[in-house]
């Protein structure tokens, strides 16, 4: 049996290599993630533990905006409420990042400047011809180049979906080698990379495990669900299946990858059952922007009425919820 440990330090990877590690992981059990993912649904969180999951949740999000109608005025606006989401309350925190398109780049690392907050918020920008990835691997890595000289801090890549689904493994694993390669810059400090699965797309468990262990092979920071783009997208048995994969990565390797479920989380109630899934399948650790994400549009601004209602005791809930150390 091919391990992890083996196509790493093997110095050569390719299809059937890949092949023999991808489809030697163990299969999910469909029937036990989608139950155990609804039963973590059901936790609520304590009194004492709400105000932090809120502020939490706010302090994940990638606040997003990917619309072909966007322009400089939208994005100055999304960095501003990105720095100070709740203008009437200055104990709200920042979120992790923007998410933009790479031609807006330049507009919101200026935002963020003249805001005071360059460096605070991320600018993580979409490349390799999002949504769709269907470019020719020039292209896209011209695409990640433009946005990382233009001052992008992160790069949400898309995978080719078709070659995957195709078993052209090794195509796969070398664009988002490159891609990486694409986020060097010359001071050394990098822009990290999240590759997006489209696991609405993938068609099973056992392919969402194997898209995220080989993203993690070629050298993802963060593994994400979603372009947001798709439906289904970031689903609870989806993300418990992706969790999994960075958890036993870390066992495996000591290295940690972040994980960023997208699409479909609106609402804070969504937001802590995804946080809840983090605390209790990877681990506290990762309950921090430097791992974890959530990206958003919508979301934020239920957030913030939650944590009004919060203050005035107008908000029920919930357990298990408990800040890293």
């Amino acid at each position: 049996m091919t391990t992890a440990t083996d196509v790493l330090g093997s110095g050569v990877v390719d299809d059937a290599t890949l092949r023999r590690f991808l489809h030697g992981l163990p299969g999910v059990d469909q029937v036990g993630a989608e139950a155990r993912a609804a039963a973590l649904a059901t936790r609520s969180i304590k009194t004492t533990a709400k105000a932090y999951g809120l502020d939490l949740a706010v302090r994940v999000i990638d606040l997003t905006t990917l619309e072909g109608a966007d322009s400089h005025g939208a994005v100055r606006n999304l960095c501003a409420k990105a720095v100070r989401p709740d203008p009437s309350d200055p104990s709200c925190p920042s979120t992790a990042a923007v998410c933009v398109y790479n031609d807006l780049v330049p507009v919101a690392v200026s935002a963020l400047e003249r805001l005071g907050a360059a460096g605070r918020v991320k600018v993580a920008a979409v490349a390799t011809a999002f949504p769709s990835g269907r470019a020719s691997l020039r292209v896209k890595l011209a695409d990640t180049e433009d946005a990382v000289a233009a001052g992008a801090d992160e790069i949400d890549m898309v995978i080719d979906r078709g070659a995957f689904l195709a078993g052209r493994y090794g195509a796969v694993y070398e664009e988002i080698v490159a891609t990486r390669e694409a986020c060097r810059r010359p001071d050394g400090v990098d822009a990290h990379l999240k590759v997006i699965l489209e696991t609405g797309e993938l068609g099973s468990y056992d392919r969402v495990r194997r898209a995220s262990w080989l993203a993690m092979l070629a050298g993802a920071d963060f593994i994400k669900t979603s372009t947001g783009k798709v439906s289904p997208a970031a689903t609870l048995p989806v993300s418990l299946v992706m969790l999994e994969a960075v958890r036993d990565w870390f066992s495996l390797t000591g290295s940690r990858v972040g994980f960023k479920p997208a699409g479909g989380i609106r609402t804070a109630k969504d937001a802590l059952k995804h946080l809840v899934l983090v605390q209790e399948t990877a681990g506290p650790d990762w309950l921090t922007p430097e791992l974890y994400r959530l990206g958003a549009s919508s979301l934020l601004n239920d957030v913030l009425l939650q944590r009004r209602k919060l203050a005035t005791g107008a908000y029920a809930g919930a357990d298990h919820l408990t800040p890293a150390t």
